[in-house]
This record gives C-alpha cells, sequence and structure tokens, in this order.
C-alpha cells in the first residue's frame, strides 16, 4: 500500500489559506462599511496569507551533515567486518517489550541487536548471549551491535500507545509507513507485504547519499541506511521474528531506495 508522507508545503498551505480568506473577506467588509480600520487589517491579513503561501519550508537538518555525522560509524563497522571475518549478513534481532519484567541478569533481551555470523555460523547467537549483552558470541564466531537506527525506533515507540507487537503482519503496510514518516527523514514511504517477505520503498531520504559508490561501504547493504535499518528493526519488532536484509536497489539519481527484507523463519 502507497502511504504519502506529511508535506511540509501542505503545512504552509493550511495556514496560509485562512489568512488569505479572512484577509479578502475583511477588505469587501471595508468597502462595503468604508471603514479603513478593516482595510488596514484586511491587508495585514492578506500579506500573511500570501507569505506563506510563497514560503517552501526546508529540511531542518541539511542532508550532508548527517552523513557527515554517520559515515564514520558505517566505517567502523567495515573495519570490524573485515577484521573478524564474518558472512554478508546481518540479522536484526526484536528484543523483549519494555513493559515485560526481567531480572538484571536477562536485562539484554530488552535491546534490540543487529547479528553478524561468523563464516561457520549455522544459527542464531545463544540466549546467554544476547542476556548478556555481549559483542563477541562464542559459539556462532559472530557479533553483536546496536542497529544504526535503533534510535530512530526508540522515537518511534516514544509515542504513547505505540506498540509494534500488535500490529498483525498483514496491516504493517498501513500502519508502519505513518509512524516511519513522523521521523521527517524522507519524502515518501511505502511498504509491502509478502509472506515471508517485505518490501520497503523510501524516495529523497536525507540519508541516499550513504548508498554513494564512492563511499564503498559494505555494511550499509547489509543493515541499510539508519533509516532502513529502523524500518527493519520495526518489522522484526511487530513479528517478533530476525530480519534479514536481501537486496537493496537506488534509482541512478539516488532519489529512490527499493529494500527487500527477509523474515527469517525459526
Amino acid at each position: 500500500m502507497r502511504t504519502n508522507s506529511k508535506n511540509r508545503k501542505l503545512d504552509s498551505l493550511i495556514i496560509a489559506i485562512p489568512f488569505l480568506f479572512s484577509g479578502i473577506a475583511s477588505f469587501d467588509l471595508a468597502v462595503y462599511s468604508n471603514s479603513q480600520i478593516l482595510g488596514f487589517i484586511g491587508l495585514g491579513l492578506t500579506f500573511w496569507g500570501a507569505l506563506f503561501l510563497l514560503i517552501t519550508p526546508k529540511k531542518h537538518v541539511e542532508s550532508s551533515f548527517l552523513i557527515a555525522s554517520t559515515l564514520p560509524a558505517y566505517m567502523t563497522i567495515d573495519r570490524m567486518l573485515n577484521d573478524l571475518k564474518t558472512k554478508d549478513e546481518a540479522y536484526n534481532i526484536p528484543s523483549y517489550t519494555r513493559d515485560v519484567c526481567l531480572p538484571d541478569f536477562l536485562k539484554g533481551l530488552k535491546e534490540m541487536v543487529t547479528f553478524f555470523p561468523g563464516e561457520k555460523a549455522t544459527g542464531m547467537p545463544a540466549i546467554e548471549d544476547l542476556s548478556k549483552s555481549k559483542f563477541f558470541c562464542e559459539k556462532t564466531k559472530g557479533i553483536l551491535i546496536a542497529p544504526p537506527g535503533v534510535a530512530l525506533l526508540d522515537k518511534i515507540l516514544q509515542k504513547p500507545g505505540t506498540d509494534l507487537t500488535k500490529i498483525p503482519f498483514s496491516e504493517l503496510d498501513e500502519a508502519l509507513p505513518p509512524l516511519l514518516n513522523e521521523l521527517r527523514l524522507a519524502k515518501e514511504i511505502e511498504i509491502h507485504t509478502n509472506e515471508n517477505q517485505v518490501t520497503l520503498k523510501i524516495t529523497d531520504s536525507l540519508y541516499k547519499n550513504l548508498y554513494d559508490q564512492k563511499y564503498n561501504l559494505k555494511s550499509v547493504n547489509l543493515l541499510g541506511c539508519p533509516m532502513v535499518s529502523a524500518a527493519a528493526c520495526a518489522i522484526a519488532q511487530a513479528t517478533s521474528k530476525p530480519t534479514m536484509i536481501q537486496e537493496i536497489q537506488t534509482t541512478p539519481d539516488g532519489q529512490t531506495t527499493t529494500v527487500t527484507l527477509k523474515l527469517v523463519q525459526g
């Protein structure tokens, strides 16, 4: 299903229209009653209405600043992956929900993590590795890191009444895009679900330049940019199943990013 993001131009239009109508009405009333005061009020209201109409709101944070602040983290992950010789796979493992009461020695299970399996790994990390918030997993010879989009996911979850685990899989394409759109990091977000596969389409993301070939980042193709990572983690949380990015495609102009995600069974 296609879901439009909150259009910043629409916000200005919503503000401008009442000013313009009020201004025009005041002018008409001023002419009818021969009142200079109403004429000046009408002039002021029309001026502000036109001003809001002409204003094109800009994004609050320049994309280049976001890329500059995010790039070092991906470069560091690339170094770790090359040194530890992991598979070219990354699994976003859902956490226990916040309202679940766990003893202190299991508190790590409330943390969303991304797992890079070692070359000879055959399964997910052991429960003790997750519960102890370990970085290196002994049995699977893999590593556990905080997903790049975990902070964005937390921001989504802070909205009152938001519980991803209560969203049926069949309704994810309707329910999740509005939550992601509230981050205002992309112009448009679409989600399509199909059995154990999810397709995510993001248009004009502020992070789109991370996929540029000049950076040649291995990790960004496994993890996705922070926006994609947040979506992948949200889907994992909603379905209680690990998610893995199978493919990331960008259009030649870099404006649209299409991500194919797989739900890992068992």
